[in-house]
């Protein structure tokens, strides 16, 4: 994606793409958008309208071009282009009317219209998902009717194009940093945001493949798949693998609805035209709307997640498990493991009791049920640093492991040492030497082979 302001000079720079998106943060943050947890949801739905019409305008030139029949999702007035766009219809006949009719169109018709798409007799895939865009949008937060069209003219000049990634950050990762704000601000253990590194190391060392479904349980603004969406597209040989990876690869779950909205478009603005999101309490098992769960697969190949750590469930998400504790990151790893097919893999983030705790009967028996059930072929020890941008300083450990087989050895590797702040976060850089132990499993000064009587599998309270 590129941006061209009205003199047309692009923009083809990732400083001044993010001057640019942050340009409009300032006009949300004057607007009664004080800070990020208030500022991102705006800008999210937004965006999502604005890619959401240049998309469909391709899309319908194209069928056009073939003498094919294209229905838009979005009918008059409430496309992009006939309320936002500087010289929209609409835009254009609310302006010239009587003061605040702008801004009582956008409160009681475009998003009411918007947020009941779903309940409209043979609602598509793509409608639901805009509903659900807009499930937790009540009205704009924007104060004033000059201020939101500042905000939308901005929005408009952002437009979709073909750019070498080499040379432009896309949009999709500036938004990743708002969403990083957004993570920082709500100080809840990195359940919003997985350091970027982190997540590109994960996916690569599980090495999904197109024609594989991927899941995370506990999806929070998207990280794991948007990622490894980016990073299967590579492999696509033919225009059916892009559509495999668009419409059927990628399932997740969000409780909360603060961050429902967003996963959704940003997994969208990432290039997944059908992210299945379930909304619920997967621990639990209440949905708030599953629509876009439906024909979803009971058992998935590959499994990338990071569960919040820390949490206490109840008895109502306990009642769901064998092994029943309230740590909600042990019950978590029990659902991933029955979540997965025979021979299906995993990479997950677990903080350091999970293995080695032994004071608790559940940490224990879950511990067992992953070392008989499945090979955990990988242990890495990261700093305790790594999610202090994300409010949190626990002890964790990346575990990768695969289900069908039990657990003979585990290959161990050791960051543990390094000194990570705010300022020197964990990078790519610090994984070079793993990626070149891996493959063989090869012992260093940071690694090592050993047995699963070391994580002390047979310790009973």
């Amino acid at each position: 994606m590129a941006v061209k302001r009205n003199n047309n000079r692009r923009i083809t720079s990732p400083q001044s793409l993010n001057v640019y998106v942050k340009g409009i943060c300032d006009i949300m943050r004057r607007s009664n958008c004080a800070g990020a947890l208030q500022y991102v949801p705006e800008l999210t739905w937004m965006l999502f309208l604005r890619i959401l019409d240049e998309k469909e305008t391709r899309e319908a030139e194209h069928a056009r071009a073939v003498g094919a029949h294209f229905q838009p999702s979005l009918e008059y007035p409430y496309r992009w282009q006939d309320w936002a766009s500087p010289d929209g219809k609409k835009r254009l006949e609310l302006q010239r009317g009587a003061f605040g009719g702008f801004m009582s169109f956008v409160n009681n018709e475009l998003i009411p219209a918007l947020r009941g798409l779903k309940d409209c007799p043979g609602a598509t895939n793509r409608q639901k998902v805009i509903s659900q865009v807009f499930s937790s949008v009540e009205k704009t937060r924007v104060d004033t009717e000059r201020n939101l069209l500042d905000i939308l003219d901005k929005i408009h000049e952002l437009r979709l194009e073909d750019v070498d990634e080499t040379h432009m950050f896309t949009l999709s990762q500036v938004y990743e940093g708002l969403l990083q704000k957004m993570g920082e601000k709500n100080n809840d253990g990195g359940q919003f945001f997985t350091p970027r590194q982190i997540i590109k190391v994960m996916v690569q060392v599980i090495n999904p493949k197109i024609g594989e479904t991927v899941y995370d349980p506990c999806c929070g603004t998207g990280g794991f798949l948007a990622q490894a969406y980016g990073y299967m597209s590579a492999q696509a040989q033919r225009a059916e693998d892009i559509e495999i990876l668009k419409t059927s690869t990628f399932y997740g779950r969000e409780k909360e609805d603060l961050v429902y909205p967003i996963v959704l478009a940003n997994l969208i603005l990432h290039g997944i035209d059908e992210p299945h999101i379930w909304h619920g309490n997967t621990l639990t098992g209440h949905e708030v709307y599953g629509g876009l769960f439906t024909g979803a697969p009971a058992l998935f190949d590959v499994v990338l997640t990071n569960p919040p750590f820390g949490g206490k469930e109840g008895k109502d998400a306990q009642t769901h498990f064998a092994y029943k504790t309230r740590a909600t990151q042990v019950l978590f790893l029990q659902h991933v493991i029955d979540s997965l097919k025979t021979g299906g893999r995993c990479g997950i983030v677990m903080d350091e009791g999970t293995l080695f705790r032994t004071t608790e009967t559940a940490f224990v028996q879950t511990k067992r049920k992953l070392l008989n059930e499945c090979d955990l072929w990988c242990v890495v020890s990261l700093p305790a640093g790594v999610f202090i941008n994300a409010g949190a300083a626990s002890k964790t450990n990346l575990l990768f492991f695969t289900k069908g087989q039990e657990t003979k050895e585990v290959w161990y590797y050791d960051l543990s040492d390094l000194n990570v702040t705010k300022k020197q976060p964990l990078t790519m850089e610090h994984f070079e030497e793993f990626f070149k132990l891996l493959p063989e499993r090869a012992a260093s000064e940071r690694s090592c082979v050993f047995l699963p009587k070391s994580l002390k599998l047979k310790t009973t309270t």
